[in-house]
């Protein structure tokens, strides 16, 4: 079944995690991703550890269903042969700083000229203009330029960095798909490119929709550990359990903190729901001396029995054998010409009548002579732009 991105084709000149993880779900659904990478020594992230078939986790996770082909794009035949690759594209990704693809003249207004259809993408930590541009930049520094690093972690601790990337997945990569969704359906209606200019810093404060509209409203500063969703509320909040685990108590609305504290057997507690910080603070812990009673098991057991939000902390291998997850398809796995079975995170847009097939991650320059040679360059041509370290 043809995935309903069958027609579009991309050019990824991306790395690492952000860009990837954007043009991942454009290949999932069907789109033709072609990753452009540097002769030799490709994309960081296929050398990382650990190595699975051969190349870094991360980087066969978010580089499926995607072709390679290597183009040194300093060289002036490798940009010939790039602009001629653009002609056939519909997408361009790229995530260098800004002004790079300027000085290499492959920028927008460049390759414009060149195709006025295409969408051309550009992810940055700080956005293509702006007084930080031009810095250096990964997602802890994003994080702590939005704010929302200085609102992780407990009350009286330093900021927690926090263990998946969201600056570059949350504010990048996400926020580049949407951005270029939305450009191929006006493309349908106007007949004209786009450029998306999308900063990781820009979609991170986007995100932050229960915390910043709160500050312009009332003008009072919110403090670590003291929000509603950030550990400040009895019921909205970790607690440990007797065999050294923990539990998640999510219980926002009144009914289900009703009927927490009716399975705790503390129903006294019901009425404090509203109660002040430090009637929070007394409320956490006279619960955390409940929880540590009964072990993780025991109390699962309990919750069983009543209508709460409430969740085991899970260890990533118990993430992967939890029933919903495996229902869901979230662990999925895919044969290796070379090396077998191997596994793969699932894609999480569930589309009626959809299927994903998945497909292994490409190795370093494995399109290359396939995509090179049907621009209409002979065999012999492509030869002499190896031998050249054009390709």
């Amino acid at each position: 079944m043809a995935g309903p991105l069958e027609s579009i084709r991309v050019l990824d000149l991306t790395r690492l995690l952000p860009g990837p993880y954007c043009t991942m779900f454009l290949a999932d659904f069907g789109a033709e991703v072609i990753k452009i990478e540097e002769p030799k020594t490709g994309d960081y992230a296929r050398w990382n550890e650990p190595q699975m078939a051969g190349q870094g986790a991360m980087f066969n996770s978010v580089n499926r269903n995607k072709k390679s082909v290597t183009i040194n794009l300093k060289s002036q035949k490798g940009r010939d042969i790039f602009l001629e690759l653009v002609k056939t594209a519909d997408v361009l990704v790229e995530s260098f700083r800004p002004g790079v693809m300027d000085r290499l003249a492959l920028g927008y207004e460049q390759l414009k000229e060149l195709h006025p259809k295409l969408i051309y993408c550009s992810i940055s930590g700080y956005g293509q203009d702006g007084p930080l541009a031009h810095e250096p930049g990964h997602d802890l520094n994003y994080l702590a330029y939005s704010g929302l690093l200085d609102l992780q972690g407990e009350r009286t601790g330093k900021p927690i960095i926090p263990s998946t990337q969201i600056a570059d997945l949350g504010g990048g990569a996400l926020m580049a798909a949407v951005g270029i969704l939305i450009s191929i359906v006006d493309l349908v209606k106007t007949g004209s490119g786009k450029y998306i200019d999308i900063s990781m810093l820009d979609g991170l404060v986007s995100m932050m929709q229960t915390i910043v509209p709160d500050y312009l409203a009332n003008q009072q500063l919110p403090n670590r550990g003291e929000l509603l969703l950030n550990g400040g509320k009895a019921y909205y909040q970790v607690y440990e359990t007797k065999d050294n685990r923990f539990i998640s108590v999510g219980a926002i609305e009144p009914k289900f903190w009703e009927e927490f504290c009716k399975a705790i057997n503390k129903e006294s507690l019901i009425s404090q729901y509203n109660g002040s910080i430090v009637e929070q603070r007394k409320m956490i812990a006279e619960i955390q001396e409940i929880m540590i009673q009964k072990s993780l098991e025991e109390w699962v057991s309990i919750f069983d029995n009543f209508d709460t939000c409430v969740a085991p902390v899970l260890t990533t291998k118990e993430m992967i054998k939890n029933k919903q997850i495996i229902h869901r398809e979230m662990i999925t796995q895919v044969n290796h010409p070379e090396h077998g079975e191997i596994k793969y995170i699932g894609n999480p847009i569930k589309l009626s009548d959809t299927e994903i097939p998945m497909k292994t991650s490409p190795g370093l320059g494995e399109h290359t002579f396939e995509e090179i040679s049907g621009l209409g360059y002979s065999q012999k041509e492509i030869q002499e732009f190896i031998k050249e370290k054009v390709l």
